[in-house]
């Protein structure tokens, strides 16, 4: 019985897809799926017969489509994806096309501002209310809000650190608005439902990007006003002074990554504590060469300190991410290894 490609259901047009691209392709899709959605895409896969050329012509250039539809979107927003279309197919073809991909296209709020500088965004936002830029820099990446959380002013960047942290769910019609007001030009497609963003943990990813500066300063304020918010924030994170709670096999390899200067910078503005720990896990020469060179630096900025804190942190976060060490994060009793 020929394949019908109307009748074709999008689980099939999926599974088609996968077979075409062949097995290596596949497997790197696969490994960007939810459980739920291996299982079903193999079931379609498993009952996948022959397939003509046409029908697999069709399925190419509907995904090709809903890529290209896509990546417009992205550039400017539904709106701009269908004036580009436009004049690429005409208006009636744009339209179907628009229409037909609606339901596979996932836009996320405030997609234009994703492209946009840290600095150009700042000029964007810093003269609205402490709950808009929270709800903003919740649904930008975490290293872009860092970068804006970074030239907020400290007391301001306090209250929208609280604000992300405690914020839970926004209703489509508010974000929407937010997004006219920043952007009047963009008509996006929000979800029905809600959208969930923001959230200790959404703190926690953006203050792991920020500089040591920012990331004091909002601690400070923070642990005056709301220290059980605080402390539930430092559980997922991973900040200069828990060194000191790193097994030595842990502080070892990191040590294999750290500049030797970054390191006598870092340690310039450390306690004595964290600086004991880095010692005893270096030979007694290099404990010597590190401490000489501390002592020839003499007074530094204490930014640079910071600044070289934040380094050794970020390879800390790196290995950590790589799996060359784990951070056990929460809880009492809380290892390090």
């Amino acid at each position: 019985m020929a394949i019908d490609y109307k009748d074709m259901s999008g689980r099939q047009k999926a599974a088609i897809l996968m077979v075409s691209l062949g097995p290596d392709i596949s497997a790197k899709i696969y490994s960007n799926l939810s459980e739920e959605e291996i299982e079903v895409l193999t079931l379609e896969l498993a009952t996948v017969a022959k397939v003509p050329s046409e029908v697999r012509g069709k399925v190419f250039e509907e995904f090709h489509k809903i890529a290209v539809a896509k990546d417009y979107i992205q550039e400017g927003g539904i709106e701009y994806a269908r004036e580009v279309l436009e004049k690429a197919v005409g208006a009636e073809r744009a339209a179907s096309i628009i229409d037909r991909l609606s339901g596979a296209l996932q836009v996320s709020p405030f997609e234009f501002l994703k492209k946009t500088d840290a600095s150009q965004l700042l000029n964007f936002i810093q003269n609205e209310h402490p709950q808009t830029i929270s709800l903003i820099l919740s649904h930008i990446s975490p290293s872009q809000a860092a970068g804006v959380m970074s030239q907020l002013p400290p007391k301001l960047q306090a209250e929208v650190a609280t604000r992300i942290a405690i914020m839970d769910r926004t209703a489509p019609d508010v974000i929407a608005e937010v997004e006219r007001v920043l952007e009047e030009k963009l008509e996006t497609a929000l979800s029905t439902d809600f959208t969930t963003a923001g959230g200790v943990k959404a703190l926690a990813e953006i203050l792991n990007l920020v500089d040591r500066t920012t990331e004091k300063t909002i601690f400070e304020t923070l642990e005056e006003e709301n220290p059980d918010l605080t402390s539930e924030i430092k559980k997922l994170m991973f900040v200069f002074e828990d060194i000191i709670l790193l097994e030595d096999s842990a502080i070892q390899q990191v040590l294999k990554e750290v500049d030797t200067k970054e390191l006598g910078l870092a340690l310039k503005g450390a306690s004595d504590e964290v600086k004991e720990k880095i010692f005893s896990n270096m030979s007694s020469r290099a404990a010597a060469m590190i401490k000489e060179d501390m002592e020839f630096m003499g007074p530094i900025r204490l930014k640079a300190a910071e600044e070289a804190q934040q380094k050794v942190v970020n390879i800390i976060r790196n290995l950590e991410e790589s799996g060359d060490i784990q951070i056990s994060r929460g809880g009492e009793g809380d290892t390090f290894v």
